[in-house]
């Protein structure tokens, strides 16, 4: 399940990091469901997609506060079940679009990432509750945000995939 909160961090942290933004500030909007809603207080959704193979299973994501609030801290809470070890060789494919401009689009090795929030690889099957705090910058510019983080263990099976396309005003 630190699995779970992994990706959301890196999801969170790659548009933060790539172009110096905030991910969600005051008055955010979700603008279009990709597919099934992630449980809990949350803009995210699952990727259009069959869930079923996926070995990562989260119960919720809660985040704290809901909205997020540009500039304040932001508590995530993850809660979920890992099917399988994850080990060396995992990687996530991330892509993050302002607009219609892509501004990020790469292949990362996810043990290397999971490092940016206190973990490392291998990551070991089972249940459990995450929780992280984020702190949010205080300035964003106005637009369409889309973020996609598609997630695979060495040999190719399906982790998770998450996406958000979000509004800032």
């Amino acid at each position: 399940m630190k699995f779970s909160l992994a990706i959301l961090s890196l999801f969170l942290s790659t548009l933060v990091a790539s172009v110096d933004l905030s991910f969600f500030p005051g008055g955010q909007k979700v603008l279009d469901d990709k597919g099934e809603a992630v449980p809990g207080e949350n803009p995210l959704t699952f990727c259009k997609a069959d869930h079923g193979d996926d070995i990562l299973e989260l119960e919720h994501i809660n985040l704290t506060p809901n909205p997020p609030l540009k500039g304040n801290t932001l508590t995530i809470e993850a809660v979920g079940t890992l099917k399988e070890k994850v080990e060396e060789g995992a990687y996530v494919i991330l892509q993050v679009k302002y607009g219609l401009i892509r501004l990020v689009s790469t292949k990362a090795d996810l043990c290397e990432q999971v490092s940016n929030v206190d973990m490392e690889c291998p990551i070991e099957k089972g249940k459990a509750v995450i929780t992280k705090d984020v702190e949010l910058p205080g300035e964003i510019p106005p637009g369409k945000y889309t973020v996609f983080a598609d997630a695979y263990t060495a040999d190719g099976k399906k982790i998770v995939c998450l996406e958000a396309t979000v509004q800032f005003d």
